[in-house]
């Protein structure tokens, strides 16, 4: 795993979820084949364990992870820069959402008791960047959890490689029309860091007590960090 990030284009990243917004969800049900649904409930629990009243849920896309944080939230708000995605978080009854870049969020430091991502902090022009972001609008001894793909270990890693790689871009393009997003999702995943690497990443840029929780095999990866008090 390379240490260091390529570099993402946020006017590619923007144009790929433009282009599939509206069968997201769809594709999204079926190629986790309904496990983003627990995916998401894990999250939810880790969020509530700290029974925050504020919460952000960057990236938030098609707002799923939002809605979810809401039921049992008295404030949940969702990001996002692009605008086809927040519309369907919007036509879902998710608000409030504002479009605006992670890199640069509108809000005061400290606004926030937790901060959620899923799925969204590999799309991210800057890692590093994201999360010291992320770290601002925190209050001292704020939760951040971070909810991504990884790689399962061997011997499922080679099986799941093909499935990533060869099988899951042809689906999604029937699905979406645009296989070329989710081949990018393949090389995406195998660039973001994972288990020991992402920890390292969360502490050398404004948090502390990372801790890493495989889900699914390894498939997808949950990680939990704080801000100092």
């Amino acid at each position: 795993m390379k240490p260091s990030q390529p570099q993402q284009d946020p006017a590619f990243v923007q144009r790929t979820f433009a282009s599939i917004a509206k069968r997201y969800d769809l594709a999204n049900h079926l190629l986790s084949m309904g496990l983003d649904f627990s995916w998401r409930r894990r999250v939810v629990r880790a969020v509530c364990a700290r029974s925050p009243q504020r919460v952000l849920d960057l990236a938030t896309g098609s707002g799923d992870l939002a809605l979810a944080l809401r039921r049992d939230i008295p404030e949940v708000m969702g990001v996002d820069f692009s605008f086809p995605m927040l519309c369907e978080a919007h036509r879902k009854g998710m608000a409030p959402l504002i479009c605006a870049d992670g890199l640069n969020l509108p809000f005061q430091d400290g606004s926030f008791d937790a901060a959620t991502i899923a799925f969204g902090l590999r799309n991210m022009a800057s890692w590093p960047e994201a999360i010291k972001e992320v770290a601002r609008i925190l209050r001292p001894g704020g939760h951040f959890v971070v909810l991504d793909f990884s790689l399962p270990s061997p011997p499922l890693r080679r099986i799941y490689r093909i499935y990533l790689h060869h099988i899951l871009p042809k689906i999604a393009g029937l699905l979406t029309g645009d296989t070329d997003a989710y081949k990018y999702l393949g090389d995406s995943i195998e660039q973001f860091p994972r288990g020991r690497d992402m920890l390292d990443l969360l502490q050398n840029h404004g948090f502390t007590s990372a801790k890493h929780t495989p889900l699914s095999m390894g498939i997808v990866s949950l990680y939990q960090a704080t801000k100092p008090s």
